[in-house]
């Protein structure tokens, strides 16, 4: 709930430390960041342009041995990602697919991210086709070992269109994504909300044959003002449940478009991604 408000204090708090340095060249001009101890490092990659005319490229973010950030929806103890583009040209839209990402338990505390090295692929709509797209990126992103720092990172690379060969590092990166309902063999999502003492209380019931291990299961909103707790999860034979509380994080009143809830499922095996739900 307090996740951003969170980010913008350790920021503020610490934001003289943060620095973005250096430059190097890869196939177009572009521009490396780093952090102040060289923590976390972050680049753009280069792709190519697809056939309905969007372009292809990737977020690359380095971090040292022992560090970790994290996925779009970090759990309580991570630290939310925000990734913006203003300053780019050509750019009329921009699509972000996630890799499946890893569940960390440090401390009886459960949280959603990476370690190493993460590729964020990028599908780029230019407003003119078949023009370059110059693509500036500003990265506030939560590292963490033993403890947790925010992170300010500014990237920026020209992207031809003439390129159509693909990038073996991107292309593995969407390969990775989580599998689609038809995939996975979704048979149906269906959503029950409840309300409680300070929001509204989320039951998921989705009908699909196990992605392996103890599943994990996180339920997202469209609506940015809106917290998600951790969701609670059982199953039984193919039927998958799980439970979440949502809250405003100013207390205000709010609505649920089941449409727009995301589920997303990580087992030991494979991850699914499952767009909206129906009433049940």
């Amino acid at each position: 709930m307090w996740g951003m408000k969170l980010f913008d204090l350790l920021k503020g708090a610490i934001a003289a430390l943060f620095v973005t340095v250096g430059a190097s060249v890869f196939v177009a001009p572009q521009v490396n960041a780093q952090s102040f101890d060289r923590t976390v490092q972050a680049d753009i990659l280069p792709g190519w342009r697809a056939a309905d005319g969007t372009i292809i490229a990737a977020l690359r973010i380095r971090l040292n041995p022992g560090w970790k950030t994290y996925w779009r929806a970090p759990g309580d103890a991570g630290i939310p990602p925000t990734i913006t583009w203003r300053g780019s040209r050509n750019l009329s839209g921009a699509q972000i697919s996630w890799p499946v990402p890893h569940v960390f338990d440090q401390n009886g505390m459960r949280s959603i991210g990476y370690k190493d090295e993460l590729i964020l692929p990028l599908r780029l709509a230019p407003k003119t086709s078949g023009a370059p797209i110059k693509l500036r990126a500003q990265l506030d992103i939560g590292v963490c070992r033993d403890i947790c720092v925010p992170q300010t990172l500014k990237v920026s690379a020209e992207l031809p269109a003439t390129l159509t060969k693909p990038v073996p590092a991107i292309a593995a990166a969407l390969a990775s994504v989580p599998y689609s309902s038809k995939e996975a063999g979704v048979k149906s999502a269906t959503c029950r909300i409840s309300p409680t003492s300070e929001g509204v209380r989320v039951t998921a019931k989705v009908t699909m044959p196990s992605s392996g291990g103890t599943e994990v299961v996180v339920i997202e909103t469209a609506n940015p003002e809106v917290w998600v707790a951790e969701a609670q999860s059982t199953r039984q034979g193919n039927t998958l449940t799980a439970s979440a509380e949502m809250i405003h994080q100013d207390g205000d009143s709010f609505l649920i478009d089941r449409a727009g809830l995301r589920i997303t499922v990580l087992g030991h095996s494979h991850a699914v991604d499952i767009q909206g739900c129906t009433a049940g």
